[in-house]
């Protein structure tokens, strides 16, 4: 249970299974799929968890991924089916599924950390671990089922920009009157207020939970209004063009600078750059988020260099970026002595004094690293980029302009995530979703160029000029 929420945030959170349920029969697969899984993200409330004893936590996000499996279940007989046709993302899968018992069996020892003992990891908590693991993934699975022809992807996309042109009311609502809407809707601050003053004003959140949280939902929506743009096809009946600028506006007083730079940069790159080089964008920043732990490890990250950048904006900005990074030398160090396999959970990976945890974790890479060692953000980290490698290994072979066009701004939105990891930590059933769909798509193209390839089919559309922009 959580302190001060009130009847209306649980009668919303158990609520939504019957919502999802309804949405997927009177709506086509993909667009309730993406509604169900987004929706519980953008609406239930943030920081609700409820604990019955030998079942997961229920809270926003496992209410998300247990709705959509019952709802595809229920209308389209569908379950997530966890095997791919690539064996590399089957071998980062079944890791990352069985990542939690190889920690627990390695850390059932009680671990003294300042004036605390914590308990050792047993085969309960990996259990545990392991099914919440699966429940959150679902919609990976899922998705590569479900989201694949260029239809189901457009339906996605338009689904995160009109979620964003009305999710942007009540961002702008609380810019003007501060982040209110959590509080007076379920009862609780699901953060501390401070962290939404920003600039002389404040950075909106709505339900979300945090304002970074919010503005990365919002830039997705800005990268997608964009696919429209370029394909000069309305949205909610208007010229994608106007919907596109407006949302970059309402991103750009929700104060988040992270956000608005991936914004400002991945926009134009859908909009105007080639598939080609938006997925080779997308690969880089894959690679950056792969190898981080690498080059925090051995110093290769320019750290006062980005610290100074930051000071140019403000001393607030770069005092923050300089607290996370020493933040993270200290549980880096933490982590690396049970390098591969991790501390496991109960806060073990953390280090403590005697007036509590002495350190923030921020990003998630150094949350799994800690929690799960390099295995299991091998694993994880894998999954999440995995199919933007993939994606950049069939754009040659793509049947038509619309389809690389798809590809590439999915991939560009799959790498911002990677890179939001590294200072904050935001993956969710949505962010699975959209693994997913990018995984679907991959998949799809790559089956059809084995039957042309089979059929000895000539043609090759994807090497003609139209397709690479």
């Amino acid at each position: 249970m959580t302190a001060g929420a009130n009847t209306f945030a649980y009668i919303a959170l158990f609520g939504w299974p019957l919502v999802s349920i309804l949405l997927f029969f009177v709506l086509r697969l993909p667009v309730a799929f993406a509604i169900t899984v987004l929706g519980a993200d953008l609406l239930l409330p943030s920081g609700l968890s409820v604990k019955f004893e030998m079942v997961p936590q229920i809270d926003k996000s496992t209410i998300a991924s247990l709705s959509a499996v019952v709802g595809c279940f229920l209308s389209a007989r569908r379950l997530p089916v966890p095997l791919s046709r690539f064996r590399a993302l089957n071998l980062l899968v079944v890791g990352y599924l069985i990542s939690p018992f190889i920690t627990s069996i390695l850390n059932g020892d009680p671990v003294q950390s300042g004036d605390r003992v914590l308990p050792g990891v047993g085969l309960y908590d990996a259990g545990s671990a392991f099914v919440l693991q699966f429940i959150l993934f679902s919609p990976l699975l899922l998705g590569r089922q479900i989201l694949r022809s260029d239809e189901d992807i457009s339906d996605v996309l338009r689904v995160l920009v009109v979620a964003g042109v009305l999710y942007s009311v009540l961002l702008l609502f609380e810019v003007r009157m501060s982040p209110q809407l959590h509080y007076w809707f379920y009862g609780f601050y699901p953060s501390q207020f401070a962290q939404s003053i920003r600039g002389g004003g404040f950075r909106p959140m709505a339900f979300m939970g945090h304002g970074l949280l919010a503005s990365f939902f919002l830039m997705s929506s800005f990268v997608a209004a964009a696919v429209f743009w370029r394909l000069r096809r309305p949205l909610i009946g208007l010229p994608a063009t106007r919907v596109t600028a407006y949302l970059g506006l309402v991103l750009l007083v929700c104060k988040s600078l992270g956000s608005f730079l991936y914004g400002i940069v991945l926009t134009p790159l859908v909009r105007w750059g080639s598939a080609r080089t938006q997925i080779r964008v997308a690969v880089v920043l894959a690679v950056i988020g792969l190898t981080y732990p690498v080059m925090r490890t051995y110093d290769l990250i320019p750290r006062e260099t980005l610290v100074s950048l930051a000071k140019s904006v403000s001393e607030d900005r770069a005092s923050s970026l300089d607290f996370r990074f020493g933040n993270d030398d200290l549980l880096l160090a933490k982590a690396s002595e049970r390098f591969w396999f991790g501390w496991g959970r109960y806060g073990r990976s953390r280090i403590y004094d005697e007036y509590g945890s002495e350190v923030i974790t921020d990003g998630r890479w150094i949350i799994t690293f800690g929690q799960f060692g390099a295995f299991g953000f091998i694993c994880e980290f894998g999954l999440l980029a995995l199919p933007i490698f993939y994606a950049f290994g069939v754009l040659r072979h793509l049947e038509n302009r619309q389809t690389a066009i798809f590809l590439g701004a999915l991939a560009l939105i799959q790498a911002a995530r990677i890179i939001d990891q590294l200072p904050n930590a935001s993956i969710n059933p949505w962010a699975w979703l959209i693994t997913g769909a990018l995984l679907g798509k991959v998949e799809l193209c790559s089956r059809r160029r084995h039957r042309r390839a089979a059929t000895k089919s000539p043609a090759r559309i994807g090497e003609a000029p139209p397709v690479a922009g």
